[in-house]
């Protein structure tokens, strides 16, 4: 099954990408497993949870209980011994929430010691991501920040597609060739972009000329029911047959171009 990491630059629509693509697979009778990875984590009400049900959930990175057995070390104890292989297997099942048959997983932030930090938080997370993509049986799709963190050099072989999405604008065109250094230095050889926000041929031509290196699946367009379907606290899968109708383009392009 299809492992998925969508990244790009804040605001530029990654979780809208990431929920309709797990809505999609899902609605196939897939195991979609929908891993929040984002600090900004968003992708449960993307989803279709309420705000309310969304502030319920506890990242794993926050369970300090649950790391403190599984490690050995208390989070932020500084202890200097502790599992860097610790038992993941049961994780997905029991603090997952399922919506619509997509089993959503928060994997919150590491907040000590710096990005390069390993601490028994981060020794859960990295285990538990290796963990996740490569269980065969399950699409796992990823929503990230710009960043690639929680894609350890072990892991990144079981990527299978990294998806850059972009906005018409400078910054986001910045921060696509900056991810795509990143990338290649763990060794995904797959990537490709997902214009977003696009309102005119002159945008879309924009996104192409300016990564004349990259391959572009599609375009998801601007659309004002996306934000009201944000602010209304409904999926976005339930905003507008439209823009489900782009991300579905998108994904059988992605399919075909993979051989799937």
């Amino acid at each position: 099954m299809i492992k998925l990491a969508i990244t790009g630059k804040g605001g530029v629509g990654k979780t809208t990408l990431a929920s309709l693509l797990a809505h999609l697979y899902a609605a196939e009778g897939n195991n979609v497993i929908a891993i929040d990875a984002d600090p900004d984590a968003n992708f449960a009400m993307a989803l279709g949870l309420t705000q309310a049900q969304a502030q319920q959930i506890t990242p794993i990175a926050e369970l300090e209980d649950l790391i403190e057995e599984r490690t050995g070390a208390k989070p932020g104890s500084g202890a200097p011994f502790f599992k860097l292989n610790p038992r993941v297997d049961d994780i997905p099942e029991r603090f997952s929430v399922k919506i619509d048959g997509i089993r959503l997983l928060i994997m919150g932030t590491v907040k000590s010691g710096g990005g390069g930090c390993m601490c028994p938080e981060s020794a859960l997370l990295k285990s538990l991501m290796s963990h996740l993509l490569f269980r065969e049986s399950d699409v796992v799709i990823m929503d990230m920040d710009a960043g690639v963190e929680h894609i350890g050099r072990g892991t990144a072989q079981a990527v299978d597609i990294l998806i850059i999405v972009v906005e018409p604008g400078r910054r986001s065109i910045q921060t696509a060739e900056a991810i795509k250094g990143l990338v290649g230095d763990l060794g995904i050889k797959r990537y490709y972009i997902v214009g977003s926000k696009t309102q005119s041929d002159t945008d879309r031509e924009f996104i192409t000329s300016s990564l004349p290196d990259f391959e572009v699946l599609g375009f998801i367009n601007y659309n004002p029911k996306i934000r009201e379907a944000d602010l209304s606290g409904k999926s976005v899968f339930d905003a507008d047959p439209a823009v489900v109708a782009e991300v579905r383009a998108i994904k059988e392009k992605l399919e075909h171009k993979e051989g799937k």
